[in-house]
């Protein structure tokens, strides 16, 4: 009995796409520069029963699997692989439960983040993990990449909103970790293990999330620098004096300029760089007050608070359109990820800026400054050959910066197809030999997501 008779067995007729121009348009994500094969089939479960039958499938005629989410992630992590299983999971999207006393969520993998958001709103909550993608991302591919947002600075990443999983394993077995409780330290953290794989150790078919009670609205000031080594001072003296705010953005004037094009924002173009800040205290006038001292005194240009919530969301809106807006500039564009220690923010700005006059290419930065982690942008035209030479070299460029700045490769997109070889000089030949080794106990015959990560 061949693949697709066996899936058939387990499967209603609706859950199987075989024709391979629909096939076809499952086999990759967002992300540039990443090799995709042509799946042998696409299987669009809707119980955990359906994955469970069709890992044991898998496991059976040893045919690799490649979950998948949305597929809006940018490091080739949902890439296909020739004659796999696509399993996409976007079928899989109810919200179980929501506990306003327990304050957690019970979901399924293909919940899109603003839905999730949405509900747990109308009981008093917040779900705050909150990517740039949240209106189409899903909390299955969340988990998977260990995805942030805008608000990571004070409200954290996806990692610490997972409190326990149901995973089908690579041979059927339905496993279950973590915890509903707010407090549980029993055995290995096999939860945190799980976040962040990639789809590399089993299937997430159900998250048990921490919620958070409803956020208060938030208050922004914009400030303007001259140089992005005035930008960095301010980031270290706010950090520094003990402020937490709700966000702390940086766009640089490449940034700017692309939403201004785009949306006539209207935001200043002769400045270097702009710093958004932003505070859900009990009186965020005052702590944008103190804020707005500090980034004079390291030099801003001007400062600009907003009057109210409204204008603040405008503001927080130019930086939300700065991917899609750089995405503009040219036909592709390569989204590097590189999370660098808050101290050394300036020099990674000042890095990239001399990066892209070394390849005279438009890299575009904008930045979570509050934790360090940068998103340099490379616009480039892969029809031209040399331009796309280019912008490789600059990527690489850009990562080993990081690495010498004693940062990290990737702080919130994943590794995937992209950044193998950068993940392999992050941690070393030891490192590399563990990660393969725990693969190994999940996923003996290496058939989920296979050539991803390392």
């Amino acid at each position: 009995m061949d693949l697709i008779e066996r899936l058939r067995a387990g499967l209603p007729a609706e859950a199987l796409l075989t024709d391979p121009d629909v096939t076809g348009s499952y086999a990759r994500d967002m992300a540039n520069f990443c090799d995709a094969g042509a799946p042998a089939v696409v299987v669009l479960p809707r119980t955990v029963e359906q994955v469970q039958h069709v890992m044991r499938t898998a496991t059976e005629l040893r045919v690799p699997v490649v979950p998948q989410g949305a597929r809006t992630g940018v490091s080739g992590a949902a890439n296909a692989v020739d004659g796999c299983i696509v399993l996409s999971l976007v079928k899989m999207d109810r919200i179980l439960e929501i506990n306003p006393v327990d304050r957690i969520a019970v979901v399924e993998p293909g919940v899109v983040n603003a839905v999730l958001s949405r509900a747990v709103n109308e009981h008093g909550l917040s779900y705050p993990p909150d990517p740039s993608s949240w209106e189409s991302c899903t909390i299955g591919g969340n988990i998977g990449t260990a995805a942030g947002g805008l608000c990571c600075v004070k409200y954290g990443v996806t990692a610490e909103y997972v409190l326990g999983l149901e995973v089908v394993l690579a041979d059927g077995r339905l496993i279950k970790t973590g915890r509903r409780t707010a407090k549980g330290v029993a055995g290995y953290d096999l939860t945190r293990l799980f976040v962040g794989s990639e789809g590399s150790l089993g299937v997430v078919v159900r998250a048990t999330l921490a919620l958070k009670p409803a956020l208060p609205r938030q208050l922004a000031l914009v400030a303007e620098f001259d140089s992005v080594t005035a930008a960095g001072e301010a980031v270290c003296r706010i950090m520094a004096d003990g402020h937490t705010p709700s966000l702390l953005e940086l766009m640089d004037r490449t940034s700017v300029r692309a939403v201004n094009a785009m949306a006539q924002m209207g935001l200043p173009e002769t400045t270097e760089v702009l710093l958004l800040a932003a505070f859900d205290t009990p009186d965020p006038a005052a702590d944008l007050a103190a804020v707005g001292t500090l980034c004079e005194a390291a030099g801003a240009t001007q400062v600009v608070p907003a009057d109210d919530a409204a204008e603040s969301e405008l503001l927080l809106q130019a930086r939300r359109l700065a991917f899609t807006a750089l995405e503009r500039i040219k036909p592709a564009m390569l989204i590097d990820d590189v999370c660098v220690p808050r101290s050394q923010l300036a020099a990674m700005l000042a890095g990239a800026a001399a990066i892209a006059e070394k390849y005279d290419l438009t890299i575009g930065v904008c930045a979570h400054a509050g934790d360090g982690n940068t998103h340099p942008l490379v616009c480039f035209d892969p029809a031209d050959p040399d331009e796309e030479r280019r912008a490789r070299e600059s990527f690489d460029e850009i990562m080993a910066l990081g690495l010498q700045l004693g940062g990290t490769i990737t702080g919130e997109h994943g590794v995937g197809v992209l950044k193998k070889d950068w993940l392999a000089r992050e941690l070393g030949p030891d490192g590399v030999a563990l990660h393969r080794g725990i693969k190994q106990v999940f996923d003996p015959l290496g058939i989920l997501n296979p050539g991803k990560v390392f």
